[in-house]
């Protein structure tokens, strides 16, 4: 209420009581399942399979996930939860790679370590370079393998001047934050940097642009050059040639360069890894890295010089030998120390870590941690016995109730018959709920993991997708089915069903999917599995169930405002105002039957709802009723013919 206090005009705002609900989303997915890399049991945000790409490393063979995520991006889905699980034993460890990192004297001062579990992380390097001022920089690679030859396929931008000490360049901190590959661990408080990737000689003089050693090797000195990795070892030679004695060690470097890079074995040949090998001159010391991915490339090698370079710093005793780049899972040598393999696990499927632990957040249990998901998709759960697949799907179905979302249950890939699916949903029974559905058969894709051949995948990621595209074109009213609802993406079914044997199967909630001419794969069934004709139940239908569960979702988060507000008549007209604004919005959208608002919805508050009891005890009872869209599912066609008119 306004103040007053002086004589003159006072404005003062009043609410109009509108507060508007918005309906959410009804078709975000969410998988859980093993997949190559990725965070562990955190649900990860995608909206493309770039993302999946690009966390969680694509397509895998043992992942039936992932094949799903593909199809459901491919049939019209748009945005997704990916949970990665995995489980251990004692021969089969899940570990994140990593190696440690040595200063020259020994000392271990840092470790690197992959910033997910698996094997993947043994395909990651890292590159060390020093600077002048003690600082260094510092470079993180992804290859598509371990060989030498292998090509990089991600990195982190360079990380230039880490420190060991603590401030703006502190390296833990910098790495933590900045690498898309590694963590890192500051070892033992050390203060001194890992020692440089490559050869790193002795210091040769006191000024970068004063006069070299007086003690410079003559133009046409010899020397050798030897590659050691691990017990093989190939000695190069070559000569110190110049016209005209450098003056500076920047001079030099170039002239040292030349020499390296001309080096042949004893047969004349010239290996690749010198012929593009590079010398830089921090300081006054000289660094020596042959060239990466250059054919015999292996980045273990170490490069030692003959004692014709001493004057250079570069022999064997003042140059320190190491590695071309720190392997992470690689073994110990010279500055590298051997840290943990990266190992991916069971491949097995594990209905522990499917289904995981509420307290923990772990499996399905990640999602509790996201504002809203719709459809739950578990592939892998049927590879499971039929005793941990229940206990999975069990756990899932009941997470889903909770969290007003649906389950699209799969089907194991040995149930191929009518007579073999309709034996298998009998005996799993407890998968029958008004939030869960079934789909028969399994769909038929093309691997472009085994060229392109055909291969049988779980069906929830394809009709996630399909539930997705209906939603966006037609509301969520509307029947995922229908010619409409093709499959896309698929090859072919991994049966073929006849009218009869459809027939056969949708009167028990198994949904079809058929092959018809010219329209090719489609949905041919909406029904939830509590939707047999036996069980006689009000949510048959997957379009009137699915919208249920939105307008429960859109009203539960758009009447928070009304706790804690007087209960009496003014909050409930506020009440009905709202909601029934809400539900108006969806009749005006094609989402009830009924040509008028009266007849496709009510809404409910006031005192006969909430009698005086129910003020007493801090309730108000609002009732939102709304006729729902029925598929047609069944059209049946009169044909007669017109007597004859005499």
């Amino acid at each position: 209420m306004v103040q007053v206090s002086y004589p003159g005009v006072y404005i003062q705002e009043r609410s109009s009581g509108v507060r508007t609900i918005a309906a959410v989303s009804t078709s975000i997915a969410a998988f859980v399942d093993y997949f190559t890399e990725g965070p562990m049991n955190e649900a990860v945000r995608i909206q493309g399979m770039g993302d999946f790409d690009r966390i969680f490393g694509g397509l895998s063979g043992d992942s039936p996930a992932s094949y799903a995520i593909a199809q459901f991006f491919q049939n019209g889905g748009s945005d997704a939860y990916v949970i990665r699980v995995g489980a251990a034993d004692v021969t089969h460890p899940l570990a994140a790679a990593s190696v440690g990192l040595r200063e020259a004297g020994g000392s271990l001062v840092a470790t690197l370590k992959a910033v997910n579990e698996g094997s993947w992380g043994n395909n990651v390097r890292a590159v060390v370079e020093p600077n002048s001022d003690g600082s260094f920089n510092l470079q993180v690679i992804r290859y598509d393998g371990t060989g030498g030859t292998a090509k990089a396929i991600a990195g982190d931008a360079a990380l230039l001047g880490l420190t060991m000490a603590s401030g703006a360049r502190y390296f833990k901190d910098v790495i933590d934050e900045s690498s898309a590959l590694v963590t890192a661990t500051h070892e033992s408080a050390a203060t001194v940097a890992p020692a440089a990737s490559g050869t790193f000689g002795a210091s040769v003089a006191t000024d970068l642009f004063d006069a070299v050693s007086p003690t410079l090797p003559a133009s046409g000195t010899a020397f050798t050059i030897t590659l050691t990795d691990g017990a093989t070892s190939t000695t190069y030679n070559t000569t110190l040639t110049y016209t005209t004695a450098p003056t500076t060690l920047k001079e030099l470097r170039r002239t040292v360069e030349r020499a390296i890079q001309a080096a042949k074995d004893s047969a004349g040949n010239q290996p690749a890894t010198l012929a593009g090998a590079s010398v830089s001159l921090v300081g006054d010391r000289y660094l020596v890295r042959l060239r990466r991915g250059a054919t015999g490339y292996t980045p273990t090698t170490q490069v030692s010089f003959s004692s014709a370079l001493s004057p250079l710093g570069l022999n064997t005793g003042n140059a320190y030998e190491n590695v071309q780049e720190y392997v992470l899972g690689g073994a110990t040598i010279a500055a590298q120390q051997v840290g943990a393999t990266g190992a991916d696990g069971l491949e097995e499927a594990d209905a522990d870590a499917l289904k995981g632990n509420r307290g923990d957040k772990t499996g399905i249990y990640a999602l509790l941690d996201v504002d809203l998901f719709n459809i739950l998709c578990l592939p892998r759960a049927v590879e499971l016995s039929e005793l941990e697949m229940n206990a999975v799907y069990g756990a899932a179905l009941t997470f889903c109730e909770e969290e007003r979302a649906f389950l699209l249950v799969d089907i194991p890939q040995s149930k191929d018959s009518v007579a073999e699916i309709e034996d298998w949903v009998d005996d799993n029974a407890g998968l029958k709920s008004k939030n869960s559905a079934v789909y028969f058969p399994r769909v038929v894709v093309a691997d472009p993991l085994l060229e392109y051949r055909p291969k049988a995948i779980a069906t929830s990621g394809t009709i996630a997708g399909i539930f997705a595209r209906t939603d966006a074109t037609r509301g969520v009213w509307k029947a995922p089915a229908g010619l409409d609802a093709k499959l896309r993406g698929v090859h072919s079914l991994a049966a073929t069903l006849t009218d009869e044997q459809n027939g056969i199967l949708n009167p028990q909630a198994i949904n079809c999917l058929r092959t018809f001419p010219i329209h090719g794969s489609v949905v041919w069934g909406a029904r939830t599995l509590d939707g047999a004709d036996a069980m006689a139940s009000e949510w048959k239908y997957i379009p009137i169930r699915r919208l249920t569960l939105m307008i429960e979702e859109s009203l539960y988060r758009g009447t928070k405002w009304v706790v804690f507000e007087p209960n009496d008549e003014d909050l409930w007209a506020k009440i009905r105002q709202n909601v029934r604004s809400f539900m108006l919005s969806l009749f005006r959208q094609g989402a009830f039957q009924g040509s008028s608002p009266d007849d496709a919805f009510f809404v409910k508050c006031d005192g006969e709802t909430t009698t005086a009891g129910d003020r007493n005890r801090g309730i108000v009872n609002i009732e939102v009723g709304f006729a729902p869209l029925k598929p047609a599912e069944f059209v049946v066609i009169t044909i007669q013919q017109i007597p004859d008119i005499a």
